[in-house]
């Protein structure tokens, strides 16, 4: 969650600087992020499906082999960043948002963007909790987490195929 909004920070700051409407124009730019985004979800969905037993079995014996801090902070911020989608909506909402009358445009989309990263912190925290939660019952069956963790990983290959496919048609 925390890498996910501080990649999405990232985002508005660049929207901020002027970058994003740049991006946003330029269809080669564009479409360099868009694949890789796509690559990146490939490679975090085979990564799941190449160890979806591995960590079964590590969950149901208590002994899971969890990743770093850091490496989970990494990856969250390395799908934010790599967000189009949030880009481009950040290019073309931010700006119909600011006053300037006020002056400091820059100032302002950095306070739009830091919002938005709050907000997707709070909610991204809220979903995680819930899935905590959930944690116990799935723990109990490894045929549960396999299932979820292949279904999750076949969910993220889909998604990044379907961005590299849109981002080469």
């Amino acid at each position: 969650m925390l890498g996910n909004s501080l990649g999405t920070l990232l985002l508005s700051l660049v929207v901020a600087l002027g970058l994003g409407p740049l991006l946003s124009h330029s269809k080669t730019l564009s479409t360099v992020l868009q694949l890789l985004g796509g690559c990146y979800l490939l490679y975090l969905g085979t990564d799941a499906l190449r160890h979806r037993r591995e960590h079964a079995q590590a969950m149901t014996q208590r002994e899971a082999q969890r990743p770093s801090k850091r490496r989970v902070v990494r990856q969250g911020f390395v799908v934010g960043v790599l967000n189009p989608k949030s880009l481009v909506f950040f290019a073309a909402v931010f700006p119909h948002f600011v006053n300037r009358s006020k002056g400091h445009i820059t100032a302002q989309l950095l306070v739009f963007g830091l919002i938005f990263s709050a907000m997707a912190f709070c909610s991204d925290a809220t979903w995680g909790l819930i899935a905590g939660t959930a944690r116990e019952w799935l723990a109990d069956s490894p045929q549960r987490l396999v299932l979820l963790r292949s279904t999750g990983g076949c969910v993220m290959c889909a998604l990044g195929v379907i961005i590299v496919i849109a981002a080469l048609a």
